[in-house]
């Protein structure tokens, strides 16, 4: 049985948290060419397509949010565009494996027609088929949500976790829903889901970014918690997770397991996103460690070897 969470959590409570484990830094920076002086961050984890690793990453200018998605493919020791793979006029990419089929997705953004440089809106797209180069479009989220992510369950049905905001969601709250197949998932069922009660402070935030079926059942999410300070505007994020059990919606508290200052200096693309990182997505690897791949300041990709966090999860 899960320990049913009752109060909200804070990012300064959890990055107290994690300070007194005493987490390993380091990590590397992931190195990209080929791309002509744009920056590559919000990377996926790596995955494997026919035969070969790639990562997707969101590549755009340091001075516009206007940007692409590239599949990279490694080359000695840096990450070029894969020749054979389209290009997506998306941010954050991000996939998963249902029945089989490769599902990947991204998020669209909408420019304002009087002001093509203003973007006014967003919608997160989703895509199907046996690998990257028979991708075809299925789906399409409601507009203003981003971070909607599938997962194939133990029983076959399909994990639909959303992130509402405004009136329901406020700043980003995680909501989840489950439906028989693919084909029963729409935009409308994506803004009716229901949300995770009592996890985000009002004031702050959070999203999940990749979910994994663990051994036991449960849903383990590799997701972020974020804050923003009023005082000089920057924004704080956090890699976090937390598990909960897709029948009865109990969950375990969350923890923070990566935060900016866990990966070596780079660049960010403003002031305000120098603490930022997003979590892109995690590799679990024998002997109880894992791979995380995040983007950091909007302007470039990292990889870190820590313990596996959701192996906590799978004794409850």
């Amino acid at each position: 049985m899960l320990l049913q969470q009752t109060k909200v959590q804070t990012c300064r409570d959890l990055l107290q948290q994690f300070e007194n484990h005493e987490p390993a830094t380091g990590g590397e920076r992931i190195r990209f060419e080929g791309i002509e002086g744009r920056d590559v961050y919000n990377i996926s984890a790596v995955f494997a397509d026919r035969e070969s690793l790639v990562i997707a990453g969101r590549v755009e200018g340091r001075s516009t949010e206007f940007s692409e998605v590239i599949f990279f493919r490694k080359e000695g020791e840096v990450w070029k565009p894969h020749p054979d793979y389209p290009v997506y006029e998306l941010q954050d990419p991000f996939f998963t494996r249902i029945k089989g089929e490769l599902i990947f997705g991204g998020v669209r953004v909408i420019a304002d027609p009087l002001h093509p440089h203003c973007i006014v809106a967003w919608v997160t797209e989703f895509y199907r088929g046996a690998d990257i180069a028979c991708l075809q479009h299925f789906l399409s989220g409601p507009y203003h949500m981003k971070d909607i992510r599938l997962i194939e369950l133990a029983d076959g049905e399909i994990g639909v976790l959303t992130r509402p905001q405004g009136y329901k969601g406020g700043r980003g709250q995680i909501g989840f829903v489950k439906v028989g197949q693919l084909e029963d998932v729409t935009a409308y069922l994506i803004g009716e889901a229901p949300v995770f009660e009592d996890q985000f402070a009002s004031t702050q935030w959070g999203g999940a970014n990749e979910a994994h079926l663990l051994d036991n059942g449960l849903v383990g999410i590799l997701g972020h918690i974020a804050s923003f300070d009023e005082e000089d505007g920057s924004r704080h994020y956090y890699a976090m997770t937390f598990a909960f059990n897709p029948d009865t919606l109990e969950k375990t508290p969350m923890k923070i397991i990566a935060r900016r200052g866990s990966f070596p200096t780079g660049p960010a693309k403003r002031p305000d996103l120098a603490d930022v990182i997003f979590s892109g997505g995690l590799v679990r690897r024998e002997g109880g460690l894992a791979d995380l791949y995040v983007g950091a300041g909007d302007a470039a990709a990292y990889r870190i070897e820590i313990a596996d966090p959701f192996l906590e999860y799978e004794q409850l």
